[in-house]
């Protein structure tokens, strides 16, 4: 009987992020775990650990720049209206249709807010 893999599996369905920039990482059934999505995200965060050596901060902070927090704020911003939305949608009895649609956006938008660069 050939071997099959079980639908549902924890280590089919388990979906990761890239340590550095968020990107989602599907893990593979056999090996090691992945902790970043491409050798050049690896890269980053080996040159980051080491740019903190020798001054106080954590090796395991993360440090952005203004600009990475801002847009990080603006797409936690994002996901938020888009709760909201769908909030208001369900209150005002919005079909399914239309339901479907703003769940849709709101996942969109809150798997972009994940993302820390």
């Amino acid at each position: 009987m050939p071997h099959t893999a079980r639908s549902g599996s924890a280590a089919a369905d388990r979906h990761l992020s890239c340590l550095w920039c968020g990107r989602n990482i599907v893990e593979s059934e056999a090996g090691r775990r992945r902790r970043y999505c491409r050798q050049s995200c690896r890269q980053r965060a080996y040159e980051h650990r080491n740019s903190l050596k020798g001054t106080g901060i954590p090796d395991d902070s993360v440090v952005l720049s203004a600009q990475e927090a801002a847009d990080l704020a603006d797409r936690w911003f994002a996901a938020r209206c888009a709760a909201e939305d769908v909030a208001t949608a369900v209150e005002e009895g919005a079909g399914h249709d239309e339901l479907a649609m703003l769940s849709r956006t709101l996942v969109e938008l809150t798997r972009e807010a994940e993302r820390l660069r």
